[in-house]
Order: structure tokens, then sequence, then C-alpha cells
């Protein structure tokens, strides 16, 4: 590559559920494009994250975590991989370096088998594993089932081996013109963002209390003057949920909302009135009414 040549591409970041794929678009990006938790699945939807670079563009989707689907939710999450899979120019597979391979591993490897676009594999969390020598053994079994792919262990968190990481990509993406103006990191939409915020924000305080049943809708989104106002419904399956969400004498919820609008302030160098209810829903999950205004982008057959 010439000094002037420009490469830009598509990038899906592909992986089980917590193996790290939000934290490291928003290490990648240098900004928040996607929310962060430690429980798993947090990611529904391709986030689109753009990086620009002297060297050119990356288009990164931040796919869900890959699971066995049960829900219209989950099966429409699992569409957008194999969908994703066909259409990007480089898949980056991450695997949780500390953890070890255990089934879905092994899925995640035949999922990958018959896709055309070069993979390279991504070991992440390495700041977890007390001696770097415990890497060599993982680096070699991932050479083992997929010969052709680079490994490349990082620390997204720390920030380690991701310029190395940033260097194989640009090396393996075509050359062409950058698909977005420089001034974007993102094309999600802003109804989309608020949400996820304010979902990232239930998943850091309820913690091991809910399972994965909590999903916001933004049912009013309104500027008025220096003061965005926004009105947002968290959806639960049952009124033991709606009990913890709220809290005693309404602290839980006020702490969730306190804490989301503070970074959306901070994010969106706005003012902030943000006003949340809790509604009980129990099959919220495939309900393609509230589906679809979880993501207003989606057709109907995409719950299907």
């Amino acid at each position: 590559m010439t000094e002037n040549t420009k490469r830009s591409g598509l990038v899906a970041l592909i992986g089980r559920p917590n193996a790290g794929k939000s934290t490291l678009l928003n290490a990648l990006i240098g900004e928040k494009v996607a929310i962060v938790s430690a429980r798993p699945q947090t990611t529904r939807n391709r986030i689109l994250g753009i990086l620009n670079d002297p060297r050119g563009q990356i288009v990164f989707f931040d796919l869900p975590g890959v699971h066995r689907p049960r829900h219209a939710m989950n099966t429409r999450m699992m569409r957008e991989v194999r969908s994703a899979l066909d259409e990007v120019d480089l898949i980056l597979h991450l695997i949780d370096a500390s953890e070890s391979w255990g089934g879905g591993e092994n899925y995640l490897f035949e999922l990958l088998e018959p896709v055309s676009a070069p993979v390279i594999g991504v070991l992440t969390k390495i700041d977890l594993i007390p001696q770097r020598a415990e890497l060599l053994p993982k680096i070699e079994a991932y050479s083992a089932r997929r010969s052709s792919s680079p490994v490349i262990p990082i620390s997204a968190p720390k920030n380690d081996g991701l310029d190395g990481l940033l260097d194989e990509i640009f090396k393996l993406l075509p050359e062409g013109e950058a698909f977005y103006g420089e001034d974007l990191n993102t094309v999600q939409s802003e109804r989309f963002f608020i949400a996820e915020m304010v979902r990232e924000k239930v998943l850091e305080r309820t913690r091991n209390e809910l399972p994965y049943s909590t999903g916001v809708v933004v049912d009013f989104l309104r500027e008025e003057g220096n003061l965005l106002r926004i009105d947002a419904v968290i959806y639960v399956e049952r009124d033991s949920q709606k009990g913890i969400i709220i809290g005693k004498g309404g602290k839980m919820l006020k702490s969730i909302g306190t804490a989301a609008r503070h970074e959306l302030e901070k994010l969106l160098q706005t003012r902030v009135f943000l006003a949340l209810h809790v509604k009980v829903h129990p099959r919220w999950r495939d309900d393609i009414r509230v589906l679809r205004e979880m993501d207003p982008t989606a057709g109907a057959t995409d719950f299907s």
C-alpha cells in the first residue's frame, strides 16, 4: 500500500456473549458508541462504529453475542449475525482469553468455516491473565483451528495490542474510498442511543437481580431550547422485576435516571430532562410492536 492509498471496509466483531466486543469497539473509536456491561448478551442490534484514520476508514458492526435463540428478539439477533457475515470485508473473531473454551466457541468456529471474508482471531481480556506465557497455548489452539488467520492478543481497557490489531485490519481491507464523512463516528439514531444508555444503567444497577428480560423504548423526544426532553419506558416481564427496578421509595429508578441523565448530558452536550416509566409486559420479547419501537429501522420480517 503506497502512502496515498486509502483502504476502507466493513468489519464485523463476532464472539460469544461478554467476549468484550462493545468494549473493544469503544476503545477503537475513542468514544462511546455501544453500551458496556458485565452481563452477557448486552448488544442486541448491529452497532455501527466508524473509525477514520490516515490509512482509510473502518466501519465496525458490533454484532449480538452468538447464542441459541429462544424468543423473536433473539431470533432476529442471530439473523443479524448471519446476515452481517455475508456482507463484510473482514471479521474479528473475539475470544475471552481468560476463560476456557467450550461448546460455544466450537460453534463459532463452525459458523465461520464457510465464510469467504478473512478472519482475525482476537484474544481479549489478556490483562486478566497473570502470566503472559499462558497465552501461547491459546494462540496455538486458535491457529490449529484456523491456520490462515492471524491471532492478536489484546486488552481493550488497557489499550494493549490495539495498534497492532489496527495494522492487521488495514492490511486486509480492500482499497477504496470512505463510506461516511470524516466527522461521523456512528450512524445510530439519537433515539436508539438514548434507549441503550438507559438500558446500560439498568444493567449496571440491577446486576444479577434481573435476568435478561429488560428493554427500553424512547416514547417522546423533543428539543426545547437548550433542553432535551425525553420520556422512556423500561419493559420488564413480571411485577417482581418492576419492583426491583423501581426500588424502595423509587430509589432505584431515580438512581438509574440520574446516572443516565448525567452521561447523556456529557455525551450530547446539552441539558437533559429524563422521565422513566416501568411497564410489565410478560411477552415483550415476542411482541413485534415493541421490538419495532426498539429498532424502527427493522422490517416486520426481521422479527419472524
